[in-house]
């Protein structure tokens, strides 16, 4: 795992990895590549919650709840082009906007789900959680 990422999810519960085949799978089932770090991080640790930083909580949902999370969150019928990923533990969630390349990562609220809503947390799953973690 990045040195990086290790520092900075110091006190995150993690889970066991995914395996690159169902990391594989769940790209294939989203028709989209993931970003390098983030599938780097759920093949070391499949999912993690906590807190990051003085103020920050943190859930990252395992990579094969992405997608029935997606649909029961009817985020293609809200804010097409985001793919939720996770959530603060309260009202708001983290996606990755694949409508651009790089895919960044933005914050939107659960409940008025928009992408008028979406908030810049990083261009990098590192820069989101270093973001996260100030």
């Amino acid at each position: 795992m990045n040195e990086s990422i290790k520092r900075l999810i110091g006190s995150l519960a993690l889970r066991p990895g995914a395996s690159r085949e169902l990391v594989r799978k769940v790209e294939a089932e989203l028709g989209i590549s993931l970003p390098k770090d983030y599938l780097d991080f759920m093949v070391q640790s499949n999912g993690a919650e906590g807190p990051i930083g003085k103020r920050e909580y943190l859930v990252l949902w395992a990579i094969e709840k992405i997608i029935p999370l997606n649909e029961g969150y009817q985020v293609k019928e809200f804010a097409p082009g985001l793919l939720l990923f996770g959530g603060n533990g309260g009202g708001e969630a983290y996606a990755f906007d694949t409508r651009f390349n790089p895919i960044p990562i933005v914050r939107v609220p659960f409940i008025g789900l928009s992408l008028k809503e979406a908030i810049l947390c990083g261009q990098t799953f590192i820069e989101f959680l270093e973001n996260l973690a100030k």
